[in-house]
């Protein structure tokens, strides 16, 4: 069985769960998500705590039940606390500005970017030149944030552009004669 399947999650106080025939939903203070539960996986809530069980003795069993363990615990852990992306922008006159659902940014083109968010995502601007992305599912937050730095990625060269607040960029050595 998988190591990470065998593990049980606790669930901490203020989020219920709900296991359906075919369906999981966590809601919590930060919001309610659900997932569908693979076939191959048994779901089993113990007054509190979450076991995964593999319902036969194949190789994808073992390994889903691991996955689906993986998935609900981002699932108990982004309503409670919630997740969130770093993103900074290097360049001179790089700007972001969060106005409600959009996120505008100036980043060296010619004309300025507007970035639609997903109900459910907060975008803030601390600074203008730092972007916050926080939401309750992990995957739409880090989707997201891909896609924002995806517009304008750090060059090799001078190192411009948006990154992850703990991305390294490795600079290029210009062309010598």
């Amino acid at each position: 069985m998988s190591r990470v399947g065998k593990m049980p999650i606790t669930v901490p106080q203020g989020v219920d769960v709900s296991i359906n025939a075919d369906k999981i939903s966590v809601k919590g203070p930060m919001g309610t998500l659900t997932r569908q539960v693979n076939s191959l996986v048994a779901v089993k809530n113990d007054g509190g705590t979450l076991t995964f069980v593999p319902t036969g003795e194949s190789v994808a069993a073992d390994a889903m039940s691991g996955t689906m363990r993986a998935l609900v615990s981002n699932m108990v852990n982004g309503v409670s606390k919630g997740f969130e992306k770093k993103l900074n922008l290097v360049g001179v006159g790089f700007r972001a500005q969060a106005q409600g659902q959009k996120l505008n940014l100036q980043i060296g083109f010619s004309h300025p970017v507007a970035k639609d968010m997903p109900a459910g995502i907060t975008v803030t601007t601390p600074t203008p030149t730092e972007i916050l992305i926080k939401g309750a599912d992990r995957q739409v937050v880090g989707q997201l944030a891909a896609e924002v730095r995806a517009i304008r990625p750090p060059e090799p060269y001078k190192g411009k552009g948006i990154r992850y607040s703990d991305e390294k960029v490795s600079l290029k050595e210009t062309k010598k004669k």
